[in-house]
């Protein structure tokens, strides 16, 4: 590492950013753990299309917010789409605990939905236009640590929350429990704590330089550069930034991403994000009732091997960070391709024989830790690498437009897909579109470590 980086600098800019990444995982992932209370509550059990519409409202605000900070962030800078995300989690999470009705609900998760996908959309997007290139990859998980935060931190609320549920309880008992009344209410009014402070600390970041190049307030954004990385450094990435953008001026609309340059990196990202939330791991975090209830274990055991799959996401998150500017991006995706392929053919043999208990958990823990290491937060590093600079917001959010949206799919179809080819079938057709991914990784995906997003720009756009 370069001496005149002003790391303690970057570490506390890039830490507030991903905060969005923190509510992100939370406000993603608590719906999880309360489903079996408020289903109850609302009277939703066993209704699919109701208990995935439950889950997957969010994932449409999150397709709004995209939509948003797509027209937005090229006008209006990361920052202050960061402050209104922070607000929306706010609202969110006191609306939704405090909702008495199934369509009240509803409406809190949605708005939800948009801070979501404002923050998984820019907070990325901001780490790194102001990191250097050699620590990228590791500033840029940075979001992805804090969104693994974000659902341990979820997991844990709701598992401290939670009563003990006894063994054989029906949903009359859950319903009129504290559980069924209350306690599903405190899992989503917690997340006020973190995104009060998110709203707080983003007032003390500053905007991403090259937005501000982009918007010709160059001395602005040479000042961040400089505080960032030294005069030296500064003046070389100030001439990079002018000559990226002189090649189709500073204007920035979507209209941009169809230029015939253009096109094959939107395809690339937009593949792998779609891929990211196919390939099966958000299924175990947003219906770990039904794939552990399938396995054997109880409703309070749930909410504990929860605890621990979230436990295992945290951990190899870290052997991510240390490894992705070491072995590469490109190294690191079909390595998580290709073991979720086979984890998941072996998960699905298992539950076809009927085998119960630990071996499942073991198998769902593996692959979690597999997914935690590689594709969770290798293709937010490349997403946010691989796009031109004149249109990196636009094209990064057509992207993280079509994740939310492949993940809403999945979210409000996997009840009724599980329902009609049981916990077997669907870990097979998972391992299907893991082996598909991992072929289109091996062909398309070109290797970005230790390069300058210039530099990137160069080698992907002709």
């Amino acid at each position: 590492m370069r001496k005149e980086y002003n790391y303690r600098y970057i570490t506390a800019i890039s830490l507030v950013s991903a905060l969005g990444g923190l509510l992100f995982g939370y406000d993603w992932v608590v719906i999880g753990g309360a489903k079996p209370f408020y289903e109850q509550y609302f009277f939703i059990a066993g209704m699919p299309y109701l208990q995935g519409w439950a889950v997957s409202s969010a994932l449409v605000g999150c397709i709004g917010g995209t939509f948003l900070s797509g027209f937005l962030s090229d006008r209006y800078g990361r920052k202050h789409l960061l402050i209104l995300a922070a607000v929306l989690f706010t609202l969110s999470a006191l609306g939704t605990g405090a909702s008495s009705f199934f369509s009240t609900f509803i409406l809190f998760r949605i708005l939800g939905g948009l801070g979501i996908g404002l923050a998984s959309n820019l907070s990325p997007v901001y780490i790194a236009e102001i990191t250097p290139a050699p620590v990228r990859g590791k500033f840029v998980s940075i979001n992805q640590l804090t969104i693994v935060i974000g659902i341990l931190l979820a997991q844990v609320v709701n598992w401290l929350i939670a009563q003990p549920v006894p063994e054989g309880a029906d949903g009359m008992y859950i319903l009129h429990s504290w559980n069924g009344q209350t306690g599903w209410r405190w899992m989503f009014w917690a997340e006020t704590v973190p995104a009060s402070l998110f709203f707080i600390l983003m007032w003390f970041v500053p905007e991403s330089p090259r937005f501000l190049a982009k918007k010709q307030k160059n001395d602005r954004s040479f000042s961040i550069l400089e505080k960032i990385s030294g005069r030296e450094n500064a003046n070389r990435a100030m001439e990079e930034i002018r000559t990226s953008l002189k090649k189709d001026g500073h204007r920035v609309n979507f209209k941009a991403l169809w230029f015939s340059s253009v096109v094959p990196v939107v395809i690339i990202g937009v593949v792998l994000a779609v891929f990211q939330q196919w390939c099966g791991i958000n299924v175990i975090f947003m219906y770990a009732e039904e794939v552990f209830t399938a396995a054997g274990y109880s409703v309070s055991d749930m909410l504990f091997n929860i605890v621990i799959t979230g436990s295992v996401n945290l951990i190899f998150t870290f052997v991510a960070m240390a490894l992705v500017d070491k072995i590469g991006r490109k190294k690191l995706m079909l390595a998580g391709a290709g073991s979720l392929a086979l984890i998941y053919t072996i998960l699905g043999t298992f539950y076809a024989f009927g085998l119960q208990g630990w071996p499942l958990l073991l198998l769902v823990v593996l692959a979690i830790a597999s997914y935690a290491m590689t594709l969770a937060p290798v293709t937010w590093v490349v997403l946010s690498e691989i796009f031109p600079n004149r249109v990196r917001g636009a094209a990064m959010a057509v992207s993280t437009f079509a994740l939310w949206t492949a993940n809403a799919i999945l979210a409000y179809s996997f009840p009724a897909v599980n329902k009609a080819i049981h916990a077997s079938g669907s870990f097979w057709l998972f391992a299907g579109i893991s082996m598909a991914g991992f072929l289109f990784i091996r062909s398309r995906l070109v290797e970005t470590k230790g390069k300058t997003l210039e530099q990137i720009e160069k080698e992907l756009v002709q």
